[in-house]
């Protein structure tokens, strides 16, 4: 355990951190599941880019990863 006040305070910062980039990323691979599903509705794929790109700005995931996967789900939607 950290015994410094700062070092304390960056161990709360990093755990409230990993809880919400936990919850983000569980949310973005449930919106990316029904997005590439055979059902899957033009709103749901719309949503999931949206979800993308948050998640890249925000530095979830690369950016690169991001477009590979709008990609991925734009050819889907186009066969």
């Amino acid at each position: 355990m950290p015994r410094i006040a700062s070092a304390k305070k960056n161990m709360r910062k990093s755990r409230a951190a990993a809880v919400r980039n936990r919850a983000q990323r569980s949310a973005l691979r449930t919106a990316l599941k029904t997005a590439k599903a055979p059902a899957a509705t033009a709103e749901q794929k719309l949503a999931a880019a949206s979800l993308l790109d948050r998640a890249a700005r925000k530095g979830l995931i690369h950016k690169n990863a991001a477009a590979r996967n709008k990609s991925k789900i734009a050819k889907k939607a186009k066969a």
